[in-house]
């Protein structure tokens, strides 16, 4: 058999398919000491180790099966598969708004190349629409591909590349934009274009996709039908981000951009608001509100944009023992600010003080956040907490960890005086501080208590 119908393969994986003359792309059956499973071969990855064959079971999962387990395949059909997404032209429908979707790199619509392993993204309107044809009753699509990168990859540059798009695409008259984002660090360009355009006229929507678009589970398609119906047809004119709510298909809720965080690694219902209540929930059919407080949309195409951001503001998480050198060191590096990570209500311990002062003395800007999250930074409350204001330490309320190095790094990209620098900080532009977290702000449950649990029966489906 010709190895090019083993597309991947080598090693122990390609001898057994030889032995029992399975193509991939082969429906086969797999009689294995662990039970037997049907499906269609899938090629490997070319930097895949040799010891699995790959399937697709009927549920459309990819299951790998040790070939040391394998007592007999048998290839029952061969049917070559496209993962290639249908392209169609997405329909103009006159009355409905305009929306631009920027492209990062996420995989929000999408194929996978299983030579490689690499997940490909559909992004032209005529291959989402071949994607998700939904998209047409939602809004008038364009796109646009601003970057290709991870999520992870994503920082300053990318951040003051998409403010300025922003700005001229709302210039240009759209009715929203949508920009598509992996998950991992969405939060932080949620942060990020907060700070960069404020006073929108229209809604700018960040969405991602935890699970890419070939899987039965994915959440893909719904998070981008919500995210255009928000940014077509809300009201709340502010930058948001947009994902599951529950971990069902049931809704999507809207999060302000400065209060949001991803909070697990593979949950749908990753992002949640901290602090405070999401904005609103979004379903295909209608936008719920749950504040009534946020910038509304208006027709006007004024907004400003501010693009800046200084690479030279760190973060430091602080542990039981940290040694002095390890702020030493940034100040070394010529680090001009400093967001600390305390514990409780923000502390860190006494053997910092002299790396904290000597850090005050170089002008560095210190600020600190907290460890849990929820709450309110309090220094005045214990001698360790004045003991750091004392040595320049700026408590920054509520501020979490993440918005807060972001708005820092803002702030120093404009100016390095340290009282403007400090009113900046301080002074709320979006709710990245808050007066005070309403009383469903916090909710943070624990399983397997006879309360809790009558709850989850109720509404986890």
């Amino acid at each position: 058999m010709d190895n090019d119908i083993f597309q991947g393969y080598r090693g122990e994986a390609l001898e057994i398919l030889k032995k029992y003359r399975v193509r991939v792309w082969g429906q086969a059956e797999v009689i294995t000491t662990r039970g037997e499973f049907r499906g269609t071969v899938l090629p490997r990855a070319e930097n895949d180790d040799d010891k699995h064959i790959v399937i697709k079971i009927i549920t459309g999962y990819n299951i790998g099966i040790a070939v040391d387990t394998i007592s007999k395949m048998k290839e029952t059909g061969y049917k070559k598969a496209s993962y290639k997404i249908p392209e169609k032209e997405f329909p103009v429908t006159p009355g409905l708004p305009r929306v631009k979707l920027f492209g990062t790199g996420g995989t929000i619509a999408s194929r996978l190349d299983y030579r490689t392993g690499a997940v490909i993204p559909a992004f032209s309107p005529g291959e989402l629409y071949g994607a998700v044809p939904e998209l047409a009753d939602i809004c008038n699509l364009e796109t646009e591909k601003v970057f290709a990168v991870f999520s992870e990859n994503m920082g300053p540059k990318q951040y003051i590349a998409l403010a300025k798009a922003i700005g001229k695409e709302i210039e240009k008259g759209v009715d929203g934009i949508v920009i598509g984002h992996g998950t991992d660090t969405l939060h932080h360009t949620g942060a990020a274009l907060s700070f960069m355009c404020q006073d929108l006229p229209v809604p700018v929507v960040l969405v991602g996709s935890q699970r890419s678009s070939d899987r039965p589970s994915s959440d893909a398609a719904l998070n981008l039908m919500h995210a255009m119906k928000a940014a077509g047809q809300s009201d709340i004119a502010e930058v948001m981000v947009c994902m599951f709510g529950p971990t069902s298909d049931d809704y999507g809720l809207l999060h302000k951009g400065t209060r949001v965080r991803k909070m697990h690694s593979s949950y749908r219902s990753t992002f949640r608001t901290i602090g405070d209540t999401p904005l609103a929930m979004v379903s295909r059919e209608k936008i719920d509100l749950i504040k009534t407080s946020y910038n509304k949309r208006r027709n006007d195409r004024k907004v400003k944009i501010l693009p800046y951001f200084s690479k030279d503001v760190s973060m430091l998480y602080y542990y039981p023992g940290m040694r002095p050198d390890v702020l030493d060191a940034m100040v070394d590096k010529g680090y001009k600010g400093i967001i600390f990570v305390g514990t409780g209500l923000g502390h860190v311990n006494k053997e910092l003080y002299p790396a904290i002062d000597r850090a005050r003395e170089k002008g560095v800007h210190m600020y600190m956040t907290l460890q849990t999250l929820w709450g309110y930074v309090h220094m005045f409350v214990y001698d360790t907490g004045r003991d750091m204001m004392a040595r320049g330490i700026i408590p920054a309320g509520n501020m979490l960890p993440e918005v807060a190095w972001v708005k820092l790094s803002w702030i120093l990209g404009q100016t390095n005086e340290p009282e403007k620098v400090k009113k900046m900080m301080l002074t709320p532009i979006n709710d990245e501080i808050t007066k005070r977290e309403p009383y469903n702000g916090y909710l943070v449950y624990q399983g397997g208590i006879p309360e809790v649990d009558d709850f989850v029966r109720r509404v986890h489906k």
